[in-house]
C-alpha cells in the first residue's frame, strides 16, 4: 500500500481522492478487444478478410493479455484478482444483498468473467483459425464451436456490462470511466486493495 499511496492525488470539496488503478496496457486491451470484438462480430461472413484480419489481432490481444495477467502490474496480474468459488459465491451473495465490499482492482465476480472472457474469446480465435487452416476448411462442427463460442461471448459481455453497472451504482463509483482513465477512487477503510 505505501508505494501507491504516493499515486494518490488529493481531493476537493467536490472530488475525492484517486488513486492509480489500471495501466495503460490494461486499458488498450480492454478498449481494443472491445471495438475489434464488436467489428468481428457484425463483419462475420459478409466482409471475410477484414473479419480475419481482426480476429488475428484479437488473438494477439488475448496472447498479450495472458502474458500481462502474470508480469503485469499488481492489478493486471492473475494473482489479485483470480479467486476461488466459494469467495465468488460469497461475493455475488453479498453483491445481491447490496453489501458487497469495495474492490480497488476486480472484484471476484469481475476476476472470474475476466478468465471466461478470455477462454470464450480464444475459442473464437482458435476454431477461427482452424477454419482458415486446409485440416479443417469447411469442416461444420468447427463453424458451428466458432459460432457458438462467438454468442456466448456476446451473452457474457452482456452479463460484463450489466456486473459493471451494478457494482458503479452499489459503490457509487463511474467504473467505465476508471477503465478510461485508469483511476478510481482512492481506498477506504472497508475496501479491499
Amino acid at each position: 500500500m505505501a508505494a501507491m499511496e504516493t499515486m494518490v492525488e488529493a481531493g476537493d470539496v467536490t472530488s475525492p481522492a484517486t488513486i492509480r488503478v489500471w495501466d495503460p496496457l490494461v486499458r488498450l486491451f480492454h478498449w481494443s478487444l472491445v471495438i475489434l470484438f464488436f467489428f468481428a462480430f457484425l463483419t462475420g461472413d459478409e466482409w471475410q478478410d477484414p473479419h480475419e484480419t481482426a480476429g488475428y489481432v484479437i488473438a494477439a490481444l488475448i496472447a498479450g493479455r495472458v502474458v500481462w495477467g502474470f508480469v503485469g502490474s499488481r492489478t493486471a496480474r492473475f494473482s489479485s484478482f483470480v479467486y476461488g468459488p466459494s469467495t465468488v459465491a460469497t461475493f455475488v451473495g453479498d453483491t445481491l444483498r447490496m453489501k458487497a465490499r469495495r474492490y480497488l482492482g476486480h472484484n471476484p465476480a469481475g476476476g472470474l468473467m475476466v478468465i471466461a472472457l478470455l477462454l470464450a474469446i480464444a475459442a473464437i480465435s482458435l476454431t477461427g483459425v482452424m477454419m482458415t487452416s486446409d485440416a479443417f476448411w469447411g469442416v461444420r462442427w468447427v463453424k458451428e464451436a466458432h459460432e457458438t463460442a462467438a454468442y456466448a461471448t456476446l451473452g457474457l459481455v452482456a452479463l460484463h456490462v450489466g456486473g459493471v453497472i451494478f457494482a458503479s451504482i452499489e459503490h457509487g463509483e463511474n467504473l467505465v470511466r476508471a477503465m478510461v482513465t485508469g483511476r478510481k477512487r482512492a481506498p477506504g477503510p472497508d475496501d479491499i486493495i
